[in-house]
């Protein structure tokens, strides 16, 4: 591999670019994104050189496509169009199953390997990107790629397989879910005067998430409305299991099961990682 486009030069693209460098990639890293980004992306070093996308793609062996998800898509087909046959495309889109579908009408001369690797921050842009931030970190394929795995393997992420409708089911509970949560949460507490005065670790943590900007969530919401909907539905029932059972030995019950789920869920998480 001796040249790799990043569409989409973010925390993400710009995360990917500096990982690579550090895993040992001595080729070419191309910038796609707005003229203020590559500004700041050139002057990190996260890139070595800006090009249209045309002659981006045209020019790379591996295309990753960073950008929210709505844009990925309507990037296919000029991606494919500029690729030599053969190219690597791959996205770091948040949902998988509406990508691969418009992968697989609009790719033809490139290999499209869906991602999402599952990390990230609160904050954006080229200026938080982290050479380290997907070490330890799952990241999803939708199906096998050697070469690509190998360097997924090398920038210190844990390689995840997954087709794109069982990747977006989970996704809706592990990560969109919490998302939802918070941000319900942050203004229950917010609007309550004086809950500041009192607010510790908790309410901290807990709306840490609310921080998330909406056009960020707005193609997550859009593309994964069905199993989002789904995961929303358990959690609310959930919690109205506990409105109807606070005063009686249910409660009890039901928080030595999530003390127990939490438990489980650290130790397969942490087994993963070994």
């Amino acid at each position: 591999m001796n040249a790799v486009t990043i569409a989409g030069v973010g925390l993400i693209g710009g995360s990917f670019a500096l990982a690579l460098r550090k895993a040992g990639f001595a080729g070419r890293i191309i910038g796609v994104s707005s003229p203020a980004t590559i500004e700041k992306a050139l002057a990190r070093e996260v890139i070595d050189e800006a090009l249209s996308l045309e002659l981006a793609v045209a020019a790379s062996d591996l295309v990753y496509l960073a950008q929210p998800i709505q844009r990925i898509i309507e990037m296919l087909p000029g991606v494919d169009a500029a690729a030599r046959p053969g190219t690597l495309i791959t996205d770091a889109g948040s949902t998988k199953r509406a990508i691969a579908e418009a992968a697989a009408s609009s790719i033809r001369r490139g290999r499209f390997i869906g991602g999402h690797p599952m990390a990230g921050k609160e904050s954006r842009g080229v200026e938080e990107a982290d050479a380290d931030l997907f070490r330890g970190r799952p990241y999803v394929l939708t199906s096998r790629e050697p070469e690509l795995e190998r360097w997924i393997e090398r920038i210190g992420a844990r390689l995840v397989i997954l087709d794109p409708i069982e990747h977006d089911r989970l996704a809706a509970v592990v990560s969109h879910l919490p998302q939802l949560i918070s941000t319900a949460l942050a203004p229950v507490i917010g609007e309550e005067p004086r809950a500041a005065s009192i607010a510790g670790p908790a309410a901290l943590d807990f709306t840490r998430l609310a921080f998330s900007p909406y056009d960020v969530w707005a193609d997550i919401l859009a593309t994964n409305a069905g199993p989002i909907d789904a995961a929303l539905g358990v959690f609310i029932s959930r919690l109205e299991e506990l409105r109807t059972t606070l005063q009686s030995p249910d409660t009890a019950r039901a928080f030595h099961r999530a003390a127990s789920a939490a438990r489980e869920l650290r130790r397969a998480s942490l087994s993963h990682q070994a």
